[in-house]
Parts: structure tokens; sequence; C-alpha cells
């Protein structure tokens, strides 16, 4: 089983884990365990990264973005050498 610290944890968040600890009748290591088993879940890691991105990142339907037109490319500096 492994174990971690978590250090700058401001005096604030402590004294809340603890209070929501208490109210839950449980430690506050075991609060904190339940806390990320809530948010991370217990279930597999996804398995395809870039999807697993694709997806957070697509396009939804709370943003339109409009798709500006292109222009041509205009022609490059010519480099001749015997100007």
């Amino acid at each position: 089983m492994a174990s971690i610290t978590i250090r700058n944890l401001g005096d604030d968040l402590k004294q809340r884990l603890r209070v929501r600890a208490a109210e839950h009748g449980r430690s506050m290591e075991e609060e904190v365990r339940d806390i990320l088993r809530r948010v991370i879940g217990d279930g597999p890691s996804p398995r395809n990264l870039a999807a697993s991105i694709r997806n957070r990142v697509a396009i939804s339907d709370r943003v339109a973005l409009e798709i500006p037109a292109r222009e041509p490319m205009r022609e490059p500096p010519p480099f001749d050498k015997g100007r």
C-alpha cells in the first residue's frame, strides 16, 4: 500500500478537512482517501491517453467559433545571387 505526503496545505483547508472528517465520523486520512476515490474513481485508467485527451477537448455546443476564410499565400521573396 502506498502513502503520500501533502506539503504546503493551507491551515484553512486542513481545518475544513478536519471538520468534514468529523462530520462523517472518520479520520482525516480516511476522509482524503474517500475524496480521492470519488474524484478519481476505482476504475481502470484509460488505455488510450490520446483518445482521452481528444474526448476532453472535443468541440462542444458551448462555444461556436467562426473559422476565418483562408487567403492565398504570398509569393516568397527572390533569393537570386546574381542581382
